[in-house]
């Protein structure tokens, strides 16, 4: 009778691309997004740490600020490092940020114009120990080129937003969180891929912080007498500070 041989344990550290089961199974972190109804539809109650979220949108860089800021803002207060945007299309605004408590000076912005900068940029920060969070538009990568992004956020445990094209939908992505972003104020959020079953509605979150909100309404009473006027309704084009930005050259 012959005997058996143990076949020795493959050390699958050394195959950074391959899915593990462990990877498949773990329950990522969560950090909450600052909106109630947003943290109750999504696995965990905010956004996954050490995974991809995907936002889909029509405008590249709208309500960017308004949805990840609260996240960002608590992601600071416990990590040391910066947070690196990777090709923005336009700059931040600094006073609208610091007064929403995020530092202007804990933001990175890195440029690339060719896709495979935007996507080593994006990688090698997430690969950072000093890196708090990455926040790259990405609108030509591919699904494999997301899914080492992916990869690479799950294995440093880094809170990873990637901006992409709506018209990206309709393709399979790797990301533990789609979201589809449209509308002005308020703007209409979409859970196209979750943990889960699937979201049937869409949510509807305002534009503006409550902060940002009351400075609007006190300027216009101030101009003209227009107290108790009303902001602009819902699909009327319309900027506020986190949206007041300057075109990147």
């Amino acid at each position: 009778m012959s005997r058996i041989v143990p076949t020795p344990r493959l050390d699958l550290s050394a195959f950074p691309d391959v899915w593990r089961v462990e990877d498949l199974a773990r329950e990522s972190a969560t950090i909450s997004c600052g909106a109630p109804a947003l943290d109750a539809a999504l696995p965990g109650g905010g956004w996954p740490t050490g995974a991809m979220v995907e936002v889909l949108q029509r405008t590249p860089g709208r309500h960017v600020w308004q949805l990840v800021l609260p996240a960002l803002s608590r992601t600071l207060q416990d990590q040391a490092g910066p947070i690196v945007l990777v090709a923005p299309p336009f700059h931040p605004f600094a006073p609208s940020l610091a007064a929403q408590g995020l530092q202007p000076e804990r933001l990175l912005c890195l440029q690339a114009d060719r896709r495979a900068a935007r996507l080593w940029a994006a990688e090698q920060s997430l690969r950072c120990e000093q890196v708090a969070a990455v926040l790259a538009w990405l609108p030509e990568a591919r699904s494999e080129e997301l899914r080492r992004l992916h990869l690479a956020a799950q294995r440093h445990d880094r809170l990873l937003f990637v901006f992409r094209s709506i018209a990206e939908a309709r393709l399979a992505s790797p990301a533990a969180l789609r979201l589809v972003v449209e509308g002005v104020d308020p703007m209409e959020l979409s859970i196209i891929k979750r943990k889960g079953p699937p979201a049937v509605q869409p949510l509807h979150l305002p534009a503006t912080s409550r902060r940002l909100a009351a400075l609007l309404q006190a300027r216009r009473s101030l101009r003209g007498g227009g107290a108790g006027k009303p902001l602009p309704a819902a699909g009327v084009e319309r900027s506020h500070g986190l949206d007041r930005t300057a075109a990147v050259p």
